[in-house]
This record gives C-alpha cells, structure tokens and sequence, in this order.
C-alpha cells in the first residue's frame, strides 16, 4: 500500500513539474518584441518563437507593414498583405493574444474565443477595457502600424578591450560617414 501511495506522489510530482517545464519553455521563447501603432498610441507586442514570428521579424527589418482592422466582436482582425508559416494549433484565445489565421490574418484578440490558429504573441495591457480603447473594439477600418521595437535589432553585445571609435546602426551594420540619426559608438547609443 505504501508503495501504491508512493508511486501515486511521484506520478503527480512529475506530471506538475513536467507543466512546469512547458510553461518555462513557452515563456523562454517570448523574447523578441514589435510595436503595434494605432492613432498614434503604440503598445508592444511579445513574440512566441516560431516560423511566422521570425517571418514577420524578416519583413518588419524592410519597412513597418499596416494593416486594417476589422472588428469582429471579440477582436480585430486584418490582412497582413502576405502569407506566413502556419503551426496551427487548437487554442483558446484571450485578451491580449495576437494569432494567424489561415496564414495571412492577423487576429488581436480583446475577448475569447477557441479556433485553430498560429500563435504569433502577447500584447502587454494593464486592463481589458485599455486594450478595447487602444484596438477601437466595435470599430472598422482601423490603421494598424507593426513596427519593429527599438530593440528588437540588438541581441547581443560584447565589448572589445579595445574601442574602435566606429558608428554603428541599431541594426548593428557599421557607418563609414555618419549624418544625423541615432548610432551605436564605442557600445554607447549616441545621436548626431
């Protein structure tokens, strides 16, 4: 019996330790960032590592993409002019959850709703009636920006003992004859 008993905990333990591991994993892989824009208000968005998202992160590096929204009484959704990979996955969607649909629609989501979809982030909110005022829930024809955050192009930085005196983009490609903007020098941001 209190073999049985044992066996019973440990079963348990590695079931709840093996949730927990997958809920590590899936926010390990949040990382990368991009700024949704709507009527000059801009909320970030965080990234789940797959296909789409890194598709997307690809297509953000050649210029912001706009979208328009469409309401459909739980979210906006709109065509993002192309398509992406799909990982489509059964899935409850809340507030705040941004997914693909059928590879080329965004879906940002201000209520629930359960469908097979790609997961593509989370916006970060602090109440669901901030996210229905920023996405102009019940709303059509609503412009939506997707830009890259600022810093999404930097992943890493190391410095060398020695300092090159170099300009260098966000993105990390060196300047030879810097104008005016925002750089990187000697692993400072600087503006000219």
């Amino acid at each position: 019996m209190r073999y049985l008993a044992l066996l019973l905990v440990t079963g348990l333990l590695c079931c709840c330790s093996g949730d927990s591991e997958v809920q590590a994993q899936n926010n390990a892989t949040m990382t990368e960032k991009i700024n949704l824009t709507i009527d000059g208000q801009t909320m970030t968005m965080t990234l789940v590592d797959n296909a789409a998202t890194r598709e997307l992160v690809d297509a953000l590096k050649e210029g912001n993409i706009v979208v328009t929204l469409n309401d459909n009484d739980f979210e906006q959704w709109g065509d993002l002019g192309r398509p992406f990979t799909t990982s489509n996955e059964s899935m409850t969607c809340h507030a705040g959850d941004v997914v693909l649909y059928a590879s080329r629609y965004i879906c940002l989501f201000y209520g629930s709703n359960s469908y097979s979809y790609t997961r593509l982030g989370k916006i970060a909110y602090q109440s669901t009636e901030q996210l229905k005022s920023f996405l102009k829930a019940g709303q059509d024809n609503v412009q939506l920006t997707l830009s890259l955050a600022d810093t999404a192009a930097i992943k890493d930085m190391k410095s060398n003992s020695q300092e090159d005196g170099a300009y260098y983009t966000l993105n990390g490609q060196r300047v030879p004859r810097p104008s005016h903007g925002l750089y990187i020098k000697n692993g400072k941001k600087v503006i000219l």
